[in-house]
């Protein structure tokens, strides 16, 4: 076990850089629709289309990798990563872009998932959240540093560079897992679907879309909340993100040792702390508040994917829908907003999200 801290950091920055190359497309849509020769709305497609390869990806292409072992896996879905993104670093129109975007996103979920369950085989089962966390700090560490350096470096030397840049870190992890991954078993047997008949699993689901969705609500329309309600300049939002950025390292460390020690607990506790902060978030959006949004949001993480593998079985496909239902969530919490938008402005988005928040603390009774 004494490469299991350089192994799950080859996992890390293999999550880092699939978390940079899904959001980093917002800040480059004004030039990739000026270069592809398509409107603004139009080139955010790029971002749903990513967001449904996610969803609709991570349970088929986990199936296709199923009888493999999970290092072989996690090498094959990079090389799919990178693929992906190198299509879109070459793309002359906006169909062979969009193509790159989904081949990337359908690595997306199932590596998340077949990386949990990696991190957790590696770390075994009194260090497993903390193992997932390891990983997901990946995830996180995009949204501070991959996020804004990818834009930074679209906006001044093209946004092809970037999508190369990212195909870089893709084959960087791919050197990294192959070096210092030791080996592991295969993901599944041939009951591995079967794990979908449990109700507890769907739950746990329910759950972890519900409670992801309700920070995404509010995030979705972070910009004019901010600016409008909040009062701050809009060339305050970049270090506000970054506010918020940290918010999430932290919390993903925090909420994997709570996990760690009391796994249901936890989640109960950060669901009523998120139901709480998101109607004080509603009446006052500040940087303090926006930064313990972030805190309690990806405290969550760790804890529900805990909660979604255990009930699973620890198959890859429990696990990998558990990534799909986050992404389920981030959809439903952003559409369920705009709705809200139209209805009652920018502040009835945290009413939202405090409304998807108390969904998911009912899916934890159900599941008592």
């Amino acid at each position: 076990m004494t490469k299991t801290g350089p192994a799950l950091a080859a996992l890390a920055v293999s999550a880092f850089a699939i978390g940079t190359t899904e959001f980093v497309i917002a800040g480059l849509l004004p030039e990739l629709a000026t270069d592809l020769g398509v409107s603004i709305p139009s080139a955010g497609l790029l971002v749903s289309g990513y967001a449904m390869g996610v969803v609709i990806g991570a349970p088929l292409v986990t199936v296709a990798v199923s009888r493999l072992p999970r290092k072989q896996a996690l090498l094959g879905l990079l090389v799919l990563f990178v693929a992906g993104n190198v299509t879109s670093a070459v793309a002359q129109g906006f169909g062979v872009m969009l193509l790159g975007r989904v081949l990337a996103a359908l690595c997306h979920g199932a590596f998340l998932g077949v990386g949990s369950l990696a991190a957790a085989e590696m770390a075994g089962a009194q260090r497993r959240a903390r193992a997932i966390a390891a990983m997901f700090t990946g995830l996180t560490l995009s949204t501070v540093v991959g996020v804004p350096m990818g834009t930074f470096i679209g906006q001044h030397w093209g946004w092809r560079v970037t999508f190369w840049a990212v195909a870089g870190l893709g084959v960087a992890g791919m050197a990294g897992i192959a070096a210092l991954a030791p080996p592991m078993r295969a993901l599944a047997s041939s009951n591995d679907t079967a794990v979908f008949r449990r109700p507890q699993l769907w739950l746990a689901l329910a759950m972890t879309a519900l409670g992801f969705g309700a920070v995404y609500a509010p995030y979705t329309f972070i910009a004019p909340i901010m600016t409008t309600l909040a009062g701050y300049a809009p060339a305050d939002l970049s270090w506000l993100l970054i506010v918020f950025g940290v918010g999430l390292v932290l919390g993903n460390w925090l909420g994997a040792r709570a996990a760690d020690w009391r796994l249901m607990g936890t989640i109960i506790v950060l669901l009523l702390a998120l139901t709480a902060l998101l109607l004080v978030f509603a009446a006052l959006p500040s940087v303090v508040t926006l930064f313990a949004l972030g805190v309690v949001a990806f405290a969550t993480v760790p804890a529900f994917t805990s909660r979604v593998i255990a009930t699973g079985g620890g198959t890859t496909q429990a696990s990998s829908a558990a990534v799909a239902a986050f992404n389920l969530g981030n959809a439903s919490g952003a559409y369920l907003a705009g709705l809200a938008v139209t209805a009652d402005g920018y502040t009835a988005t945290s009413w939202v999200g405090a409304a998807m928040a108390v969904g998911g603390l009912g899916r934890v009774s159900d599941a008592a």
